[in-house]
């Protein structure tokens, strides 16, 4: 039979010996700790260390990202996905800087109403920086929660369980490095498909290690189809620049810069619908020329199948867009940020 007390010491005993080498680990400041856990949603940490060290470098406090246009910002960024987090982060870094005087608030209610906050941010930078007593609950927390208590599904009633020992379990002395232990064990030990019971701290006090079977807990959703989209896009010529599009006001990869095109139907000619596409959306009269390739790319609720053709204008003057637009060229790619599947098109034409 376990108690909180054997819990949390255990935890924090495995965490001092065991935690992984990460730059965020070397400071409590709360700029760095927040960029941190905002980078780390839905990301692996191998994934992002890179990513946190470059806007360290660019960004290395709330003034600078505040002062820096969005498109710097999305530079950077470029390729960590997601990209509503770095948009939600400058704006909710501005009013940082603007209401609180580049200080985080007192009140943890305040910061998490900030944009894209809410309440696990909240709770891991404000256990970490300021040791506010309160539990982070993210996937990893509640997989080794579900485990421990031997929880097959999160029911509301499972959820208040899991909130509930969490609580009792926190160690109120070091929140922070409680919270950050639980994630982490949940990262390398307590993974979803085969959990390594034989390395983890709370093995004796675990439900569903005693069973025999830890994987088995939780259920497994069943997962929906996965579904794709085919999408045709042009590189249009004029001499040695072609033409890319900000995607303004879109939900996804708002503000980033793009080919013109779009979605297809799968039976049609491909050829055909883009020169119509691009006749109808920007008025641009186009000869294809050749098909420089196909690419596949998986985003996190659906992916694409991209077919790129090179395309020569016939009549710039009569180009019509209601978006940002420029005619780059080959060397310039690097200076705006593109979704990786435009990257992807763009390798392939830079080894032509």
């Amino acid at each position: 039979m376990y108690t909180t007390n054997n819990i949390s010491s255990s935890l924090l005993h495995w965490y001092k010996k065991s935690k992984r080498s990460m730059p965020w680990r070397k400071t409590k400041d709360p700029y760095n700790i927040w960029l941190s856990e905002t980078m780390l949603q839905q990301t692996q940490v191998k994934t992002v260390i890179p990513y946190y060290n470059r806007w360290i470098e660019n960004f290395p406090h709330f003034e600078s990202v505040a002062k820096a246009p969005s498109d710097s910002l999305l530079l950077i960024w470029e390729g960590l996905g997601y990209y509503n987090r770095c948009h939600n982060f400058h704006k909710a870094v501005k009013i940082i800087v603007k209401k609180y005087n580049s200080c985080l608030p007192d009140n943890i209610e305040d910061f998490m109403a900030l944009p894209g906050v809410g309440i696990y941010t909240a709770a891991a930078v404000y256990s970490i920086v300021f040791s506010y007593p309160i539990p982070v609950v993210d996937g990893n927390v509640r997989r080794v929660m579900s485990r421990l208590l031997r929880l097959k599904r999160f029911t509301p009633f499972n959820n208040k369980k899991i909130l509930s020992t969490l609580n009792k379990c926190l160690d109120k002395s070091h929140p922070g490095n409680f919270n950050q232990a639980l994630m982490e064990l949940g990262s390398i030990i307590c993974i979803p498909k085969t959990p390594k019971c034989q390395n983890c701290p709370l093995k004796p006090y675990c439900g569903a290690a005693v069973s025999g079977n830890a994987g088995r807990y939780p259920l497994a959703k069943t997962k929906k189809p996965f579904p794709w989209k085919n999408v045709v896009v042009g590189l249009i010529w004029e001499n040695s620049s072609f033409l890319i599009l900000k995607r303004s006001g879109y939900k996804h990869l708002n503000d980033l810069w793009e080919l013109p095109g779009g979605e297809v139907l799968k039976k049609q000619n491909p050829k055909s619908q883009l020169v119509g596409m691009l006749k109808k959306k920007y008025n641009l009269d186009v000869s294809i020329e050749n098909k420089m390739g196909e690419v596949c790319h998986r985003y996190s609720h659906f992916g694409i199948s991209m077919s790129s053709f090179d395309c020569i204008i016939k009549n710039r003057s009569k180009l019509m867009v209601n978006q940002p637009y420029r005619w780059i060229k080959k060397h310039e790619i690097n200076q705006f940020a593109f979704p990786k599947a435009n990257h992807k098109i763009f390798s392939s034409m830079l080894e032509n």
